[in-house]
């Protein structure tokens, strides 16, 4: 596999996309080429079609003005009447008289009923049979095509056939711009071939620039994960700044969830190792000489027991916080009336804590859900509720407000205790964090309640927050986005 992976050859993004896009442009340039050559040289041949079906016709109307079959004589009477000298010199035609033939292009022929030539300009490389009936063809000829016109000559009196007439078109000038336009057409194609290859690299290389460098940081980070590298900020606005913001966040994200893993695990560690050292040291105490003595024994055991019991629920808080971690796959459908469950645990609170004043603003005018599993939102109310009785100091008061946002329900939990520092507040749900660890230990907390709050709400999407301020008290806000039932009414009725 790895020997397999090695013979791979490296082809840069860059090359692939200078190829790409010259093959592209090639491909497009060729058809719109292609379209337009077709155009031009059929345009080009028609009209070197139309001028032979011009000449042929010019000079069959002059020549059937004659009334017998022609001569030679007529013949230079019909087409040069002003000229006193012969133009007739042997077999050939000088052209200069007829203007009509003044294309040097045309070959004419022209011959008696009985196939007798009696003018030519030229030698015609097509043989023709002499018949009735006009025609214009294309002929291969040794080195292009050749267009050849022949047509019966009628008087216009009589009506007979006077004479034939053969004209041909070596189409010299056509094939010399057919060639001359073919020879453009591809050093145009091999011209955008170059210039659409250059430029697609060019651009690759400013377009491509953000890639190279999250490779490099990629690079970096996979060899050293607690790097703080990032990815140069882009001020372009399109998918690749997008990209490039998205890829940094994650960076931030990993690197957060690594220090606080690394956290996590410091602080399991001396959580347990303190619970775990008392328990050995009484354990080692008695095995010397506390065994014999009855209220050491009593002692040693009870805070054993207690130190156990501490365990138990740390390891039971983590616990919790691994299960909060997952909600959202575990409890995804689950919906609950939030009214409900804010209630129920205000009269349990209140209940409870007869010494403190619990109180409840509702400003909700019907009942609201969420998708929410009910003991989680229950969980995470009596983790705050506790928290505020935990830290209320000389105002026993805990007040609880419940209200709708504009797709949200709200939920307020404030206390008028000790307050957080303005820098403690940031951290206080970050796990096994305590503000005063000391005082903290003493309340029997682990420093998870607030993570735990915080996962269960954010699993559920939603969002925790925190005002405070050193000797006034704490609010805690909860957000919740209310649940939209979108099923349609025969569906729920078949339900119930």
């Amino acid at each position: 596999m790895e020997s397999g992976q090695k013979s791979r050859k490296f082809i840069s993004l860059r090359l692939k996309w200078a190829f790409v896009t010259s093959l592209g442009s090639l491909i497009i340039f060729f058809i719109v080429t292609l379209a337009l050559f077709t155009a031009f040289t059929q345009n080009l041949f028609r009209q070197e079609q139309g001028n032979l079906r011009a000449g042929m016709g010019a000079i069959s109307r002059q020549l059937s003005k004659n009334d017998a079959p022609l001569t030679r004589g007529s013949i230079e009477k019909l087409l040069d009447p002003g000229n006193d000298k012969s133009i007739m010199k042997g077999e050939d035609y000088r052209r200069s008289a007829v203007k009509e033939l003044s294309d040097g292009h045309l070959i004419v022929h022209i011959y008696n009923p009985q196939g007798k030539r009696l003018l030519t300009t030229g030698k015609l490389d097509v043989s023709q049979p002499l018949v009735n009936e006009r025609l214009v063809k294309v002929y291969d000829g040794s080195k292009h095509r050749i267009l050849f016109g022949h047509m019966p000559i009628y008087s216009q009196k009589t009506r007979q056939v006077i004479g034939y007439l053969q004209v041909e078109n070596d189409l010299m000038s056509y094939t010399k711009s057919y060639t001359q336009l073919k020879l453009v057409c591809i050093l145009a194609l091999a011209l955008v071939v170059i210039a659409s290859g250059l430029l697609g690299y060019c651009l690759s290389y400013f377009l491509l620039r953000p890639i190279s460098d999250i490779h490099d940081t990629v690079k970096v980070i996979s060899k050293d994960p607690t790097k703080e590298i990032r990815v140069p900020t882009l001020y372009s606005n399109d998918e690749l700044s997008e990209l490039i913001n998205v890829f940094n966040e994650m960076l931030d994200r990993t690197q957060r969830y690594i220090e606080q893993q690394s956290q996590f695990v410091s602080d399991v560690s001396h959580e347990l190792r303190t619970p775990v050292a008392i328990i050995q040291g009484h354990l080692e105490m008695l095995e010397r000489w506390g065994k014999d003595d009855p209220k050491v024994l009593d002692d040693s055991i009870n805070a054993s027991l207690a130190e156990t019991k501490r365990m138990k629920n740390l390891v039971q808080e983590m616990l919790e916080l691994s299960r909060a971690e997952q909600v959202e796959i575990n409890f995804r459908n689950q919906r609950t009336v939030i009214n409900d469950v804010v209630y129920q645990v205000f009269n349990n609170f209140k209940m409870l804590y007869t010494d403190f004043n619990f109180t409840l603003d509702d400003d909700l005018d019907e009942s609201i859900e969420a998708n929410i599993y009910r003991d989680h939102l229950e969980q995470v109310l009596v983790i705050l509720c506790d928290n505020a009785v935990k830290y209320s100091t000389d105002r026993k008061r805990v007040h609880l407000t419940l209200s709708r946002g504009l797709n949200t329900v709200e939920i307020g939990v404030q206390d008028f205790g000790e307050g957080i520092a303005p820098e403690d507040i940031k951290r206080v749900f970050d796990r096994f964090y305590r503000v005063d660890k000391a005082r903290s230990r003493k309340k029997g907390g682990n420093g998870l309640g607030l993570s735990i709050a915080q996962r269960l709400i954010e699993g559920y999407h939603g969002r925790i927050s925190l005002e405070s301020s050193v000797g006034a008290g704490s609010l805690f806000k909860i957000e919740l986005p209310i649940a939209h039932d979108d099923e349609p009414e025969d569906k729920k009725s078949k339900e119930k």
